[in-house]
């Protein structure tokens, strides 16, 4: 019956497709240009090939698709956005673009004014297709859909041609789709064939991808910001992914609780409404194991599905079961489990009415279960555009008045910082998100009597985007509730992170105001300036060390062979950690100015004494497979990023020891001991991706540096040379090198202590080499894994230097945290000498994923000594 109910409709649409011109007889169907059916099995479509797809359907679409290369990716592949809509409406896409870009921000319109545009309007949906490369369902699934949507010739069709304007980004990571297509076919009919990638799956981020829309560090990210925060604003976003193997066979919005407030209710209504609707149509369909309101919470990371509500899109997440990549994998019902936040067991419920009975999965199960998601997602926005519409009107008015008649109005960011040009960088990173920014050509005083000069910048909330404002430049505190508590009161960790503030991550000082900032304001239409300029001719030149940016400016003086010098001592108005450089070639400093935003402020003497020349460390980085690690590759981009050369090394170069020979300093990125030396895992330690068994790798790709490594790590610091780890690869030196220290969050009961990505107040020893240009007082990123330390007495704590505490009490700035006598005045970054050398312990990621700029230096000051 199930075969038979697809059959019928299935002969109506070939009966079109011979008689009606443009139909399906004359444009290509993908599994003839592709030579097989999209998502059968052992098959993928490479990206290379897709790309020819859609550039074909844009020759053969009668009009009713467009490709947009929005340029390269990371790698230099294509990243596609491919907009498809009726030709009607694609002969004047430029003006829906107006009209919608009104609609989502209606201030001065009047209504009569906004019935008429929304007349107009088409409805928007954006999707976005396999942002985890190995996540391939939706890229094997989007030339179908874009296939339909031109070849179908029915009602439902035609609705949504007429209505909607669809956007469809077939891959969010080119460079990851296609590593995983050349894997698998490499693997395939081999022992190890379905198999997940050996390393990153994105050059820098891997899985982390996902987790940049509001910093928008990767090209990618910075793409899809653009489409949908500033050119378009989409009503509708659906991230369509994969999740693991054993629980339902799709999740669907909307998600469970706890929501994060301050998004208008709208926005939280229509994610119940599009999930409804995709749910209904899978069940329609006759598809088994649709879930939704469960496993995923509405308060998550700010990747792009879950930062969109605040955009007032109703932005959504689609999660697909997992086959073996392309391979098929059987599991028995008695493997199928619930045990997730809203499905207790793997038992019909209200949100999961049919079961999916077990057997075979397949990825054409996939690509089956994400096209019919996708969509019912544009049959819905098509059914009700006007509403749909309306209501993305009255979502954005509602949030202005909402910002205009709250606490605060607005935040300003003062032209004063201890590092002006991160606060810049901060600023075209609001912009990037659609955000409305003036700045004040003169200094203004408020009525509390706060004065602040001119170049300041001022964020109203009286604008649509008040939610993304508040999350991005205010105070944010987790819930503690019934919904983020198992039963016996155990904290319920976070999709990831508690808080993604921006400026507490960036160090960017922003204040809240309670009153609305009149006056002369002038808005910021472009991204602000941070051009750096040279001085006049003079004896000497000083470049700031509280910038994060001289650092960049002092690599590439390096690179060109201009000698630089950094303070030690304060004197002359010099502050410890700022460099000097002596009067050079002209052409070399002002580009060196221009390109860093660094200002070389002359001197009338060179300093003779206090200073010491800087000489370039040779940085060496271990990297691994096993999946990548994450942290890593964040690492290499952050050094990439400010000017650091390094070298990546692998496990056979530190075996083979004399690393003193080649290497000054060796960074060991976030790991744990296990990951790092090859052991199997620990208790409470993993190795590798979830559910993948070491055995799946490729032995040539399953990592550790072994006894050997360990010995050859050791000698290379006793020899002198600088061992620094970041974050839990701090276990790996106190144990390996038996240092004396002790990391007091260390098998806590989480009841006792619990801190899951939030920012906590520390104290910096800025007069500590590693310490240099940082503020006395500041912030650091406390993530889950995070170490702080005790030095064990004994005879030689004089070896162990505390460069960051944490505060006496009080340290929850942002986020969530339990407990916080267990961190309170602990030791937080630790220097510990060793032999010749020494070791640099991070408690914390100091870099974290590019985006925590606040504590930079105090890794940078480990390179650039």
């Amino acid at each position: 019956m199930r075969a038979l109910r697809r059959f019928v409709p299935a002969l109506a649409l070939l009966g079109a497709a011979l008689t009606i011109p443009g139909a399906r007889g004359q444009i290509t169907a993908p599994e003839k240009f592709f030579g097989f059916q999209l998502g059968s099995d052992r098959k993928i479509a490479r990206w290379d090939k897709i790309v020819e797809y859609f550039q074909l359907l844009e020759k053969e679409g009668g009009g009713k698709l467009k490709v947009v290369n929005m340029g390269p990716s990371t790698m230099g592949h294509p990243f596609l956005l491919v907009i498809v809509s009726s030709p009607e409406n694609m002969a004047r896409l430029e003006r829906l673009r107006e009209v919608n870009a009104r609609i989502s921000d209606p201030r001065g319109l009047s209504g009569q004014e906004v019935r008429s545009l929304i007349h107009e309007g088409r409805a928007v949906v954006c999707q976005t297709m396999s942002l985890h490369a190995t996540e391939i369902g939706g890229i094997q699934m989007a030339p179908e859909l874009a296939y339909d949507l031109l070849s179908r010739r029915d009602e439902e069709a035609q609705r949504i041609l007429d209505n909607v304007v669809s956007f469809l980004v077939p891959s969010f990571n080119p460079d990851g789709a296609i590593m995983v297509a050349d894997w698998y076919q490499k693997t395939l009919g081999a022992e190890y064939e379905g198999g997940n990638l050996p390393w990153l799956y994105h050059q820098y981020a891997g899985h982390d991808n996902n987790r940049d829309a509001f910093q928008t560090n990767l090209v990618e990210s910075q793409y899809l910001a653009k489409i949908m925060f500033r050119d378009w604003v989409p009503q509708a976003y659906i991230d369509h992914h994969h999740m693991g193997s054993y629980g339902a066979r799709l999740y669907v919005p909307p998600y469970a609780e706890p929501i994060r407030p301050l998004g208008d209710p709208l926005v939280w209504r229509e994610m119940s409404w599009y999930g409804a609707h995709i749910a209904y149509k899978e069940e329609e369909a006759g598809l088994s194991g649709i879930l939704n309101m469960a496993q995923f919470s509405g308060w998550g990371h700010f990747g792009f599905h879950w930062i969109t509500p605040f955009h007032n899109i109703a932005g959504m997440l689609t999660e697909s079961a997992s086959a073996r990549l392309a391979t098929p994998i059987y599991i028995h019902p008695h493997q199928l489990q619930g045990q997730t936040r809203g499905l207790p067991d793997y038992e019909a419920q209200t949100t999961f009415p049919n079961p999916w009975p077990g057997g075979w999965w397949r990825l054409r199960d996939i690509v089956e279960r994400q096209k019919v998601s996708a969509w019912a997602a544009l049959d819905l926005a098509a059914r009700n555009r006007e509403t749909v519409l309306w209501n993305a009107y009255q979502k954005a008015r509602r949030q202005t008045e909402r910002g205009a008649q709250g606490k605060p109005a607005a935040y300003v960011i003062p032209a004063a910082q201890h590092d002006p040009l991160t606060a810049v960088k901060m600023v075209n990173k609001l912009l990037a998100q659609g955000i409305e920014i003036h700045q004040v050509p003169k200094g203004f005083t408020t009525p509390g009597g706060m004065r602040y000069p001119a170049g300041s910048y001022v964020v109203s909330l009286a604008q649509p985007k008040m939610g993304v404002i508040r999350y991005l430049l205010g105070r944010t505190l987790y819930p503690d509730n019934e919904w983020t508590r198992a039963r016996d009161g155990t904290p319920m960790r976070p999709y990831d992170m508690a808080t993604d503030t921006m400026f507490e991550f960036m160090g960017v000082r922003v204040d809240p105001l309670d009153e609305a900032v009149t006056g002369e304001l002038r808005k910021l239409a472009a991204p602000a300036p941070a051009a750096g300029k040279v001085a006049p001719p003079a004896a000497a030149y000083l470049l700031d060390g509280r910038l994060n940016d001289s650092f960049a400016a002092v690599n590439l003086l390096l690179d060109k062979g201009v000698a630089v010098r950094r303070v030690d001592r304060a004197t002359q108005g010099l502050r410890p950690g700022d460099f000097l450089v002596a009067a050079g070639p002209e052409a070399i400093l002002a580009a060196v100015a221009k390109e860093t935003g660094v200002d070389f402020t002359a001197l009338k003497e060179d300093l003779q004494q206090g200073a010491r020349e800087v000489k370039r460390l040779r940085i060496g980085m271990y990297q691994r497979y096993w999946g990548g690690n994450m942290d890593e590759g964040w690492t290499r981009l952050v050094l990439e990023q400010f000017r650091f050369p390094y070298t990546s090394l692998m496990d056979a170069e530190i075996k083979k020891g004399g690393l003193h020979e080649r290497y000054d300093v060796i960074i060991l990125p976030e790991d744990s001991t296990a990951r790092i030396t090859g052991e199997r895992d620990r208790p409470g330690e993993r190795r590798g991706p979830p559910g993948r068994p070491e055995e799946e790798y490729p032995p040539e790709y399953r990592s550790g540096i072994g006894e050997d490594g360990v010995k050859a790590l050791k000698s290379f610091v006793e020899k002198g040379g600088t061992l620094v780890t970041l974050g839990g690869a701090g276990n790996f030196a106190i144990e390996k090198l038996e240092l004396s220290l002790r990391n007091v969050t260390a098998s806590r009961n989480p009841k006792e202590f619990w801190c899951p990505g939030s920012t906590l107040r520390v104290h910096f020893d800025n007069a500590h080499p590693l310490g240099y240009g940082m503020p006395s007082e500041g912030l650091a990123l406390h993530l889950g894994g995070s170490m702080a330390f005790e030095v064990v007495p004994g005879a030689r704590n004089d070896r162990y230097e505390v460069v960051v505490r944490y505060a006496d009490r009080d340290l929850l700035e942002s986020g969530w945290l339990i407990g916080e006598q267990t961190l309170a005045r602990k030791a937080a970054v630790v220097a510990a000498r060793h032999g010749n050398g020494r070791v640099i312990l991070y408690g914390f990621r100091p870099q974290h994923r590019a985006q925590t700029h606040a504590t930079f230096k105090l890794f940078f000051n480990a390179l650039l000594p």
